[in-house]
């Protein structure tokens, strides 16, 4: 089976991010961040929901929770969102907001705890990101970073890998499930050599990591011992994020960013748009529920 790409909709989002595929639905959830919208497709129907956050936010990341609703990390900081009454109740945020700061990308791990972390917007390292529980106790596991991206954990739940977007690098950490302790972060890949620099990532049911590259177009496939695979060529250059989906979890949706960011990025006709791939061979994960 040869390998397509298609645009799904219309849509333009200024930053589309956080792709995320409902089993439970059969639903792809994403955020348009800077615009504060998070969007609902069944491919199957066709069928589109969106919700515009009140107060508006920036939204950074948001994962859904097991019993309704969504945690959203916001430039606020961590806050349930009620899809039923669009009201916003803030958690707090862990340790203090620091100047330039705020969240991006988060992720739940299997025993469905969120991990999120921050983007510094004068590329400072000193970003730091957090495991928030189910009791809504938020614990440090990390600092240092310039934009923490791509969060995503191994199939046994033992590593987290993640990127820093302005270090042109993707970490990986041994995680304890158990416990939801990091220790051992090292390099994962490196991916100056694809004019590129890691977004959003994922995991498929074998292990590889499958990492959006902002800038390049392209979205890059590495094997568990952080070997390049492959690479697949996309419509838009801003590439920001991937998940598998589909009623099999054998198709990879990717996210874009339409906007120029101020005059940072230069955006194509295709950037902002919602894309599918499909005949890549490989399936993904289900993607668990944050457990509080």
């Amino acid at each position: 089976m040869s390998v397509t790409i298609q645009r799904v909709g219309s849509t333009h989002d200024q930053i589309g991010e956080g792709p995320l595929w409902d089993c439970a639905e059969n639903a792809l959830y994403r955020i348009d961040a800077e615009k504060g919208e998070i969007f609902r497709l069944n491919p199957a129907t066709g069928n589109l929901r969106s919700w515009t956050v009140n107060p508006p936010r920036h939204i950074g990341s948001f994962a859904l929770r097991k019993e309704g609703g969504a945690v959203l990390a916001t430039n606020h900081g961590l806050e349930w969102f009620d899809f039923g009454t669009g009201q916003l109740t803030l958690i707090g945020y862990p340790e203090g907001k620091l100047p330039h700061t705020r969240f991006n990308d988060g992720k739940v791990d299997s025993h469905g705890r969120f991990v999120v972390g921050e983007i510094n917007l004068k590329g400072e390292k000193v970003g730091r990101f957090f495991r928030l529980n189910p009791d809504s106790h938020c614990t440090k596991l990390g600092d240092g970073v310039g934009c923490f991206n791509g969060p995503c954990f191994s199939p046994d739940g033992r590593i987290l890998y993640y990127s820093d977007t302005t270090a042109d690098t993707i970490f990986a950490s041994t995680y304890d499930p158990d416990t939801g302790t990091v220790s051992n972060t090292r390099v994962f890949a490196k991916t100056t050599e694809l004019n590129g620099s890691p977004d959003g990532c994922t995991v498929d049911s074998e292990g590889r990591v499958w990492s959006a590259l902002v800038r390049s177009g392209q979205v890059a496939c590495f094997t568990p011992d952080g070997r390049l695979e492959r690479v697949i060529e996309v419509p838009p250059r801003h590439v920001s994020s991937t998940m598998f989906g589909g009623e099999n979890l054998d198709e990879l949706y990717i996210t874009s960013i339409g906007s120029s960011l101020g005059g940072v990025l230069q955006p194509n006709a295709a950037d902002g748009g919602l894309y599918v791939i499909r005949g890549l061979g490989v399936k993904g994960k289900p993607e668990p529920r944050f457990a509080g």
